[in-house]
């Protein structure tokens, strides 16, 4: 850490103009309290106050030495009064050397100068200790925004680790659901299974090419999402339709990736797979407000029995979202009338 005194010259002014101001004080008390003369007044202020402006730099390296993380309190108060006599005393003597050499002919200011030693050397004391204290709270000040940036970056990498952690569960999940299927169509379907493969491939070959980046544009997210569609068209034929609504200004704007593949394949898992009637999934964005709304919807047959899902989609993608954007209740989930609705609030 650099003496705070002297790393610019904001700061070294500072400390300068504070000098200045006990200088004036200084030779103030002397000219009106002693009724010094004027010169007489301002040679011993400056003189003095100069010295002791030169000691005042030095003592940054001595507080450094005596740190509260390795001394006890008794050894650093110990230290500091024995450095504090020290200090004080060196002051004294190289001032009066000085002064007595440019007053040596005028006795009454030797007698005065020999009379107020005692009371310079406490005046010494007292600027030792005030320049130490604060030095400590400089020290103080500077660890605590030390340890308050090292806080920041730690946090700020844990939410990295997770965010790459929650989306790289999506990857695996969704392989292992695309294998099943094209798993199923193998012997009956070989050509639709070879479709599938290459959707699949194209789908892990976009998403391994951005997979440092946390967010895309909903155009290209949404391409993305529609492979995983396409994979499972195949699939299931006429038995799902997919619908779009999107206002101009939404294809733009970034959401975070992964985000609409889980909920088109909660729409498959949970609709499709379950009903007889064909089911669609309906995909709209508008801009709200602060907020850019993507509503995703599909029918569902309210009589089956709802397979039961690892939880792993829906739950990701709330975590993700409270993690990017620091906020709660930005996704929402809805059934009524056999519909089944989820809704995602993007900060714009």
């Amino acid at each position: 850490m650099i003496n705070p005194f002297v790393k610019n010259v904001k700061s070294f002014s500072v400390y300068l103009i504070i000098w200045i101001f006990i200088f004036l004080l200084h030779a103030s008390i002397l000219y009106f309290v002693i009724d010094l003369p004027l010169r007489t007044c301002i040679i011993d202020s400056l003189i003095f106050n100069f010295v002791f402006l030169a000691i005042g730099i030095s003592l940054w390296y001595p507080t450094k030495f005596i740190s509260f993380e390795n001394f006890s309190v008794i050894k650093i108060v110990t230290n500091h009064i024995t450095a504090a006599f020290i200090t004080s005393g060196i002051w004294i003597a190289v001032g009066y050397f000085i002064t007595s050499q440019i007053f040596l002919t005028n006795f009454d200011y030797l007698k005065f100068l020999y009379a107020s030693l005692v009371w310079r050397f406490f005046i010494g004391m007292f600027y030792y200790f005030i320049i130490v204290s604060l030095n400590y709270i400089i020290i103080y000040y500077n660890n605590f925004q030390e340890k308050v940036l090292k806080e920041a970056e730690l946090k700020s990498l844990v939410k990295e680790a997770e965010l790459k952690s929650l989306k790289y569960q999506i990857n695996p999940h969704f392989i292992f659901n695309s294998l099943n299927s094209i798993s199923a169509l193998t012997i009956a379907e070989p050509e639709r299974a070879r479709e599938m493969t290459i959707n699949l491939s194209t789908f892990l070959r976009k998403t391994l090419s951005n997979n440092e980046n946390h967010k895309s544009k909903l155009s290209d997210e949404l391409k993305n999402a529609k492979l995983y569609l396409d994979i499972e068209k195949i699939r299931f034929g006429d038995k799902f339709n997919f619908t779009e609504n999107i206002s101009a200004g939404c294809l733009e704007l970034e959401v975070p990736n992964m985000i609409l593949q889980p909920i088109f394949e909660n729409a498959i898992k949970h609709g499709v797979y379950e009903s007889v009637d064909p089911v669609t999934i309906n995909f709209t964005c508008e801009e709200q407000l602060e907020y850019m709304k993507l509503t995703i919807t599909n029918n569902y047959d309210v009589e089956s029995v709802s397979r039961k899902g690892e939880g792993i989609g829906l739950s990701n993608i709330q975590s993700r979202l409270r993690m990017i954007y620091n906020q709660e209740n930005l996704i929402k989930f809805s059934k009524n009338d056999g519909i089944f609705t989820v809704t995602i609030f993007i900060p714009l």
